[in-house]
């Protein structure tokens, strides 16, 4: 090759080699769905996708509901609350089907373990592995965000806010029966629980750091999430029988939580970044489930019908998925976007129907 004809083949290697190093290669997608940087899980308490997805109630989660990806039939584990934190987390519900404190079991004398004398109580701290073991073991970081929490790895069961504490459990703001993590014997004994379980404070300086895990649950006190409270001096859009006026205010609260985030620097990244809004269960006594779940078990027979949102910020807009869908369908998500091959309990029910949600993950060319 004479020297004129070399430089040119020399300047487009060069050029390729450059790209490459600056351009690495990412991990091919599992099951469809692409590799994420971080996830951020937002969850909400007890409503139903009809009550939500009406923009005259809620504004703002009708409102990115349009915008970005809508998982139409998407259902919780079973009622009430506890157990679906659990099972978003670790693929089972482990037999809870009561609200009662983490560290209940059978027999147990221990205030908050109301119903722990009746027939095949369970132990409610559980042994398994959950989604922060994976994460963990794969060199990858998690957190939990839990507004009103007293401290930081704090192992209170509730938390009031003394205006309005008056000393019962309907008026605690922080309720470890929605924390999922807590349930879990490591969480409890992780010497590095101050660290992974913490409040909103620290979601506030991790933002503004751009220091957010890899995978966060976040979860708003129990005025903000929907759930409402009972007592002397709560708020008018927090009692619980305000319905309308509360989801008011958890509505508003979730789309300033999300544009918090989407204002970020991890937002802005070239790194793939989700955020999923989601409920722990329906309204009432709905039994309607899907996708792992067992209609004739004490603690799997499906929670209701709920919303559950997916925005990223490189992926699908105006997107509506009609696909089956349940906490166990995401979790096995979360698992394929952070390149974990393994999945937790029922997340690998694909006999039942347990897919992954690739569609509303999916990220553009």
């Amino acid at each position: 090759m004479k020297l004129r004809q070399l430089f040119p083949a020399l300047a487009l290697a060069a050029g390729l080699l450059a790209g490459c190093a600056t351009t690495p290669m990412r991990p091919s997608a599992l099951e469809g769905v692409p590799r994420y940087d971080h996830v951020f899980v937002i969850i909400d308490e007890n409503k139903d996708y009809a009550q939500i997805l009406d923009p005259a109630a809620a504004p703002n989660f009708a409102g990115l509901a349009k915008q970005y990806g809508n998982a139409t039939r998407f259902y919780a584990e079973v009622h009430p609350s506890e157990a679906n934190y659990v099972a978003l987390l670790s693929g089972d519900t482990f037999g809870i089907h009561d609200d009662d404190a983490y560290y209940c079991k059978a027999g147990s004398p221990r205030p908050q373990c109301d119903g722990a004398t009746a027939p095949g109580y369970v132990d409610h701290t559980v042994g398994a592995p959950h989604l922060g073991d994976q994460l963990t073991a794969a060199g990858l970081t998690w957190k939990g965000y839990y507004e009103s929490l007293p401290r930081p790895g704090a192992l209170d069961v509730v938390a009031s806010d003394p205006r309005f504490d008056n000393g019962t459990r309907k008026t605690a703001l922080y309720a470890s029966k929605h924390s999922g993590f807590m349930n879990f014997t490591d969480v409890q004994n992780d010497p590095r629980r101050a660290e992974r379980i913490v409040g909103f404070d620290q979601l506030g300086r991790d933002l503004a750091a751009n220091a957010m895990p890899t995978f966060a649950v976040i979860v708003p006190n129990q005025c903000n999430d929907m759930h409402g409270l009972h007592g002397d001096g709560v708020p008018a859009d927090c009692d619980g029988n305000n319905k309308a006026a509360l989801i008011r205010r958890g509505d508003a609260f979730a789309g300033d939580l999300v544009r918090r985030i989407q204002a970020s620097a991890v937002w802005a990244s070239r790194g793939n970044v989700a955020i999923v809004l989601t409920f722990d269960e329906g309204a009432g006594k709905s039994r309607e489930g899907c996708c792992g779940v067992t209609p004739e078990a004490a603690s799997n027979f499906g929670g209701g019908h709920i919303p559950t949102l997916v925005i990223t910020n490189h992926g699908p807009r105006r997107l509506s998925d009609a696909t089956p869908y349940s906490h166990y369908s995401l979790l096995r998500t979360l698992e394929d976007s952070f390149g974990l091959s393994a999945h937790l309990g029922h997340a690998a029910d694909t006999a039942h129907g347990v897919a992954p949600m690739a569609k509303l993950f999916a990220v553009g060319g």
